[in-house]
Order: C-alpha cells, then sequence, then structure tokens
C-alpha cells in the first residue's frame, strides 16, 4: 500500500499567523521595509500543506517538503493576519502536490505548489543519525 493511499483528492488545509515584527524582512536586515517576509510565507504554506495531510498519513509516518514554487505577489505589513491555504493536487506513492495560496485580508499575497514526500520518522532519523557519524 502507498503512504499516500488514504489521502483523499482535493484535500485542504489552512495556516494563519499574525505578521509581527520578528517575521518581517526588517528584523533580518534592518535597512529593509518592515513587511511579512518571503521564508515566512513559504513556511506558512508548507504548514498548511502539513496541516491538511498529516491526520491521513500511515502511523509513524510525516512529510517533508521537497518542492517550493511560490510568487510573493503583494507586501504584508506588522499587524495583518496571513490564512495559508493548501489544495491536494496531484499524488503518487509517496509525494503529495498542493496548490498552495496566502491572502492578509486584503488581498492575494502568494500562490504557487508545494511537493511534500511522506517519509517513515524512525528510518529518517536513523539515515541523519548515520550522516551525522560520517561527519565527526
Amino acid at each position: 500500500m502507498s503512504a499516500t493511499a488514504n489521502i483523499p483528492a482535493g484535500l485542504e488545509g489552512q495556516e494563519t499567523v499574525v505578521v509581527t515584527r520578528e517575521i518581517t524582512v526588517a528584523h533580518y536586515h534592518p535597512e529593509m521595509p518592515e513587511v511579512y517576509g518571503t521564508p515566512f510565507l513559504i513556511y506558512l504554506m508548507e504548514v498548511a500543506a502539513t496541516n491538511a495531510i498529516q491526520p491521513y498519513l500511515p502511523p509513524g509516518c510525516t512529510s517533508v517538503g521537497t518542492v517550493v514554487n511560490v510568487k510573493h505577489l503583494a507586501a504584508t505589513p506588522v499587524g495583518r493576519t496571513v490564512i495559508a491555504k493548501a489544495k491536494v493536487e496531484s499524488m503518487t506513492d509517496k509525494t503529495v502536490t498542493f496548490a498552495v495560496e496566502s491572502h492578509d485580508g486584503h488581498e492575494l499575497i502568494g500562490s504557487g505548489t508545494h511537493t511534500r514526500a511522506v517519509i517513515d520518522v524512525e528510518r529518517f532519523n536513523r539515515q541523519l543519525e548515520f550522516k551525522r557519524s560520517l561527519a565527526k
């Protein structure tokens, strides 16, 4: 049975955040505008995608991001609430691709696609530990 077998087509997930200075470009680069940073936009979309599928994954499994293709379309100032939505677009035995978008209550601020791979957490951690041992 594939790791994605229980995921319904068209499944949706979402995640919300209120923009604070800590997640603006200016927090990391004071000379830049105080607007929602693109890495945080992408992260919110990834969490929305995770929220959609996690309840449908086999026990001991989770998902990790493998592909992000997102356009950051508009600036969002501190204080606005951003809602990211992810909708299952397609699946293989081990990956799920989503249509993703984010809105700040005034306009669409981001859109694109995101792919996640389903992994066995225990196996993944063993491989990671092996890689760490090689670096020593």
